[in-house]
């Protein structure tokens, strides 16, 4: 009988054995994590907001781990084309994506196959609320608030109405302004803002929407008035009240939208943490901080609230990009 349960003893005392090398070398790398460069890639185009964000934070985390932090554009396809290679990448902390709400939440429904599920094969770390959009009206049709616009748009039979791509935040809202009031507006895409702001500028446009900074061109030359925000007021113009309390009523004028970082799925868990606490951390960096200012950004969340606000705000794009009837590209 004893000699049973010493052998017992024996062959258990062998598995712990064999099984404590692998256990003991998964915590030295993890402890030894980043032990190599950080590929960070950015899913939009060098010079944008979403890159220069990459770049600053990127910097501080390059400080914090005494590593080197590689920004790698990869834009196309709004976006999926550098986030579906984040979502293949070896899951061991050493590549992060930077990107938007658009490919966090809205490829889902603007695309078939986006090469990606963000829920299935990327780990959110953490993200910055996007700032208030502004609703500029040429200043030629003398539009200062949104009974102005409803005004102009039942008198002029149709508005031009300018949005940086389709499935954007600018479409859905023209979408919603329609179905409230009743409008005819016509959605003009650009690729991009700077295009779409200039479309304002020579007159092609009747309305634009887009970030306050790349707003400048516009309202600086006094060819564009600001007469509604999106969802949040905008510290720098705080007489111009946002559309819930100008009266108009979607659920997607509640949302922010946000600029964030993620790493695939299986990365340990541990390293998701740190990563997050380093982001937050990055808010008291100069650069970061003086970055944050130029777009008038919040700081960033740790990983909790961060994927609160995911959830949050998840079901409301959906359902409103869903509401645009477009056919998945």
């Amino acid at each position: 009988m004893s000699a049973k349960l010493d052998r017992r003893h024996f062959i258990a005392a062998g598995v712990t054995a064999i099984a404590m090398p692998s256990v003991l070398r998964g915590a030295s790398a993890q402890e030894a994590w980043p032990s190599r460069s950080i590929r960070m890639i950015c899913s939009y185009p060098a010079g944008g907001q979403t890159d220069l964000l990459a770049r600053a934070f990127g910097d501080f985390l390059a400080k914090q781990l005494d590593k080197t932090v590689v920004i790698e554009n990869k834009a196309g396809a709004s976006g999926s084309i550098g986030t579906a290679e984040v979502a293949r990448a070896e899951p061991d902390g050493h590549t992060i994506l930077c990107s938007i709400s658009t490919t966090f939440l809205m490829n889902r429904v603007m695309m078939k196959n986006p090469g990606y599920d963000m829920d299935k094969d990327l780990t959110l770390i953490s993200v910055i609320p996007g700032g208030g959009l502004l609703l500029v009206a040429s200043a030629k049709h003398g539009i200062k608030n949104l009974d102005d616009f409803v005004a102009f748009a039942r008198n002029s039979g149709k508005v031009n109405f300018g949005t940086y791509s389709a499935g954007s935040a600018p479409h859905i809202t023209i979408n919603e302004l329609k179905k409230q009031y009743g409008l005819s507006i016509e959605p003009i895409h650009y690729r991009g803002e700077a295009p779409m702001w200039t479309g304002l500028l020579e007159g092609s446009l009747d309305v634009a929407m887009g970030s306050y900074t790349a707003a400048q061109a516009a309202l600086q030359n006094d060819r564009g008035t600001v007469f509604a925000v999106h969802s949040k007021k905008v510290d720098a113009l705080p007489a111009i009240k946002t559309l819930p309390e100008q009266g108009a009523t979607a659920k997607f004028f509640t949302v922010s939208g946000f600029t964030g970082w993620a790493v695939p799925k299986a990365t340990p868990q541990p390293i998701v943490d740190r990563l997050a606490k380093l982001f937050v951390a990055a808010n008291d960096d100069p650069k970061v901080k003086a970055v944050l200012a130029t777009f008038m950004l919040e700081p960033a969340l740790g990983f909790k609230d961060s994927n609160e606000l995911y959830q949050r705000e998840l079901p409301v794009w959906v359902e409103s990009g869903q509401a645009l009837g477009l056919q998945p590209t």
